[in-house]
């Protein structure tokens, strides 16, 4: 299936308020209608576990008939559908670092839950030839990166029971760091892809985000700057500015993009399979122009290396790509993605 530039449906079925009235109003046909004739070849759709099933595992039938008929207006308008359960019971990559609400990779039965779901996901929607699996969002932990390993050998053979054939998608950890491919085991199965989330430098591309604790609320960011500028700025960011303050780069920009993506595309070689971007964008927050430039510059380096990607995202969630703040770049961005 053809994953080239697709568009992420953030805060549809995930990380919003899970009423019969959002899943129905947020996204309608209408969107999907616009995100095909924009051009785009697929969406990924974020969904958690909380749509799917009650807290005490009860699946709910009426949400996976309504995902259906999601997947086959998708299909009518010729668009692949990534299904992507962005938070698992027992796991969400926002409470990274706590044990006690993050226990799937130490709860046996969580992880059955967990592999009994894609079970049921797969048997569902295994059927069609334009959906792929994604199977976890984004895993944190350093710690967790075996036991990530040892739960994506036993998903891929649970979803493998029922869909033989269908694409599964997974990545690494440290929020799907490109740097982090290299940590996954090589797949025994076919049909595999490896994907990354791609918002580097974080300081331009989450600029003043409330949830990124360390980001200033009252810094403007510039793209671009030098690599001095974003070390040094990137140092108080700790964890999450690593990247940057030990890139061996000399300037912010392709060159660094380079050295990121060039190390996730050898792991993937490695494994043998292909590689692909399930994330990227930038916060309404950050200058419009300079916004610009950082798309293209990125851009340009997921096509010289033939990336597949989906931008993060449709609409709101700090970086819709159809909100008013990028509405005079909007045009620009839509064919620098979709007319090359």
């Amino acid at each position: 299936m053809e994953l080239n530039r697709g568009i992420n449906l953030g805060g549809f079925l995930s990380q919003c308020i899970h009423t019969e009235e959002h899943y129905h109003t947020f996204i309608v046909d209408k969107d999907l209608e616009n995100i095909a004739k924009l051009g785009f070849d697929h969406v990924r759709l974020p969904i958690d576990y909380n749509f799917f099933e009650t807290e005490d595992g009860t699946y709910i039938p009426d949400h996976f008939i309504m995902l259906d008929n999601i997947i086959k207006k998708c299909q009518s308008l010729q668009l692949n559908v990534i299904i992507d359960l962005h938070k698992a019971y027992g796991y969400d990559f926002n409470d990274a670092g706590n044990a006690e609400k993050n226990n799937l990779f130490s709860d046996a039965k969580l992880q059955d839950r967990f592999l009994k779901l894609w079970e049921k996901i797969s048997d569902t929607f295994g059927k069609y030839n334009h959906v792929a699996f994604e199977l976890l969002n984004e895993v944190v932990e350093e710690e967790n990166a075996s036991a990530w390993n040892s739960l994506i050998s036993k998903a891929v053979a649970a979803i493998r029971k029922h869909a033989a054939e269908s694409l599964i998608i997974y990545g690494g950890i440290q929020w799907n760091s490109a740097k982090t491919v290299k940590y996954l085991d090589r797949p025994t199965d076919k049909n595999i892809l490896f994907t990354f989330h791609f918002y580097e430098p974080l300081l331009f591309t989450h600029q003043k985000a409330p949830w990124v604790a360390a980001m200033d609320p009252d810094e403007s960011v510039p793209y671009p700057e030098s690599m001095e500028y974003y070390k040094s700025h990137s140092r108080k960011l700790g964890f999450q500015g690593e990247v940057v303050t030990k890139a061996d780069a000399k300037l912010i920009g392709p060159e660094f993009y380079e050295e990121l993506i060039l190390e996730a595309i050898e792991a993937a070689n490695k494994a043998g399979v292909g590689l692909y971007c399930g994330e990227f964008g930038v916060i309404d927050r950050a200058p419009v122009p300079d916004t610009l430039r950082w798309y293209k510059d990125v851009d340009a380096t997921f096509r010289k290396y033939n990336i597949g990607c989906a931008a993060w995202s449709y609409k709101l969630m700090d970086f819709g790509i159809t909100d008013p703040h990028y509405a005079d770049i909007f045009d620009e961005i839509i064919h620098l993605w979709i007319n090359k």
